[in-house]
């Protein structure tokens, strides 16, 4: 029997609560984007790796093992957690508590103070705390996506709640930049003002801000959810009572998986394509910073460039997602991203296409002055642009192919398919980039997840995993 049919095996005919209860749904991606924009990517990362590091090496090694760590966090204890959400019912206590980890441990990396003995622990701790808080939160803000629109809707919601996610990202980019951030050795922002609030350029005030605004904003942004979106009811069943349980029908579940050979497949595939596309994003900046030399200003229009192309990407994707199914998406969203770092691997400063010479960029040259750093530029809005689509229609296939009643139980499994080896990705791009002290070659290990990821997800039988 299609998905799509199960509601009539219920007492009742399922509904769906009014529009302004799914918009508000909507701006919880805006909400939480803003960390992955500002904190893992654009800002606070490659200041990380410029400024409080020794060298960029070493920089997106740590970076690496934070990233890895974290994901071993949520791995572990995703699934375990979702299950006891499901026996207990509502969802929004869960979004709440790890919010507010996402919330302190944001405004912990204003304490990162260049030239502090203790800058380093400072913001890997931070960064710990609040990557842990966004995902699990992220969790549960899924786990409430069928409650929201019929089945054949879930495409659109999934790809415009990752549209508009971008959308906020960009918008806070550009606010960091135009407002916040400054060149240290001009002391101008991007918009050629005086950081506002009075932030001094010289001690990276306004990089280090860009942790307290991701904090204020989720606090902010995240309340229509709170307040308009309807929670699923309550089971009455006590949390002690449901932790009790969780740990056995997570063995249960894991043990479930050989008779839904698709959704086993599309969840281990997910596993290793989004582990790829997670490193990818935590060390792009961290790469151009090194490699390129870019600083604050540049990382920052290379972030709203691609911020734009992934705006326009995920909605279009979730359309798509509608019209054809989402595992052509993603599938095709892989060959892009394949297509991307092999390109991005062929780029030096002095190089392109990996022998061809090239002028390398030089101090007055202006903004994105040599062909490899255009080339770069156009590979990273590549990547924006098919990044939204392949997580968003990854988000729609799992909340089409989980059991009935059973979305948090089936989407911890989803975070833990996206995390399980989420420390190792990370790990080993850091683990190659402090063998080798290159960052393409830590680069280079992420071409191995795209590849086998996308060659799972080629062998999954999407009919298949619908007709239950």
């Amino acid at each position: 029997m299609n998905l799509s049919h199960a509601p009539a095996a219920t007492t009742a005919p399922v509904t769906y609560p009014p529009r302004r209860a799914v918009t508000a749904w909507l701006f919880f991606d805006w909400a939480a984007q803003p960390f992955f924009t500002l904190v893992t990517t654009f800002v606070f990362a490659p200041f990380f790796a410029s400024a409080l590091a020794a060298d960029a090496a070493e920089g997106q090694a740590l970076w690496g093992y934070a990233t890895g760590f974290a994901g071993l966090c949520i791995a572990l204890l995703s699934p375990l957690i979702g299950g006891i959400a499901d026996r207990t019912g509502p969802r929004k206590p869960w979004i709440a508590a790890f919010g507010a980890l996402l919330v302190i441990g944001s405004a912990l990396l204003w304490f990162a103070r260049p030239g502090s003995p203790a800058a380093v622990p400072i913001a890997l701790a931070g960064f710990i705390i609040a990557t842990i808080g966004a995902e699990f939160a992220t969790i549960f803000n899924n786990a409430m996506m069928t409650r929201l629109v019929p089945p054949e809707r879930l495409g659109w919601l999934s790809g415009t709640g990752w549209a508009i996610g971008y959308l906020g990202g960009l918008i806070s980019l550009a606010i960091t930049l135009a407002l916040l951030a400054a060149d240290p050795l001009t002391g101008k922002t991007l918009a050629g003002l005086v950081p506002i609030l009075g932030l001094d350029a010289a001690a990276r005030e306004g990089d280090r801000a860009s942790g307290p605004l991701t904090a204020l904003w989720f606090v902010i942004f995240v309340t229509p959810m709170f307040l308009l979106t309807p929670d699923s009811p309550g089971t009455g069943m006590r949390l002690r009572e449901a932790a009790q349980g969780g740990l056995s029908r997570l063995k249960a579940t894991i043990a479930e998986l050989p008779r839904l050979p698709s959704l086993g497949r599309f969840l281990l595939a997910n596993m290793i394509y989004q582990d790829g596309l997670v490193a990818l994003f935590a060390f792009g900046g961290i790469y151009a910073a090194g490699v390129f030399g870019w600083q604050t200003i540049e990382l920052g229009i290379f972030g709203i460039l691609l911020t734009i192309t992934g705006t326009f990407g995920a909605w279009c994707g979730g359309k798509l997602d509608d019209r054809i199914g989402g595992k052509p998406v993603v599938l095709g969203a892989i060959a892009c991203l394949l297509f991307a770092c092999l390109g991005i691997l062929s780029l030096g400063p002095d190089r392109i296409f990996f022998v061809v010479s090239a002028t390398p960029p030089a101090p007055g040259d202006g903004l994105f002055a040599s062909a490899p750093e255009r080339i770069y530029l156009a590979l990273g809005l590549l990547i924006g642009l098919v990044a939204g689509p392949l997580q968003a229609s990854s988000r729609s296939l799992m909340a089409r192919l989980a059991p009935a009643g059973r979305h948090g139980e089936f989407f911890g499994l989803f975070a833990l398919s996206g995390k399980v080896t989420s420390f190792m990705g990370p790990t080993f791009v850091a683990l190659a980039t402090t063998v080798f002290a290159s960052q393409q070659a830590g680069l280079a290990v992420l071409i191995a997840f795209f590849l086998v990821g996308g060659a799972l997800l080629a062998g999954v039988n999407v009919k298949q995993g619908l007709a239950r």
